[in-house]
């Protein structure tokens, strides 16, 4: 029984937490009840984002470049997630890890290569 003891304990903090966040909110917002329809203020229908009113509509397509860059990106960013840990345990692996890691490094290399020379890198 003792080993339940800090779940209960969590388990009563986060009632308590939702009590005093609900309760601040009925005090402060001044909407919350039961049943009844939020109401918005007319600015709220507005689109606005980082402090520019929209020109156009929203409903734009997105060049297909946008896409291969977006992928080039993640491949390069899931490299560096691989070559961490690598770093920070490099003298423990030895050669075979150096050997290992040149290797993954190649081959991206090679696929960074082959998008340049195909032009993917182009803002045209």
């Amino acid at each position: 029984m003792a080993d339940y003891i800090p779940i209960f304990v969590h388990l009563t903090l986060a009632v308590l937490l939702t009590v005093a966040l609900l309760t601040v909110h009925a005090v402060l917002g001044g909407r919350f009840s039961a049943g009844a329809a939020p109401r918005p203020h007319p600015g709220q229908a507005e689109p606005y984002e980082s402090g520019v009113w929209p020109v156009g509509s929203a409903r734009e397509r997105v060049p297909i470049r946008y896409y291969l860059i977006a992928m080039l990106f993640l491949l390069f960013d899931v490299e560096a997630v691989f070559l961490y840990p690598w770093a920070v345990n490099a003298r423990a692996l030895g050669v075979f890890g150096l050997v290992e890691i040149l290797t993954f490094v190649a081959v991206l290399g090679l696929g960074f290569g082959y998008a340049w020379k195909r032009g993917a890198l182009e803002w045209l």
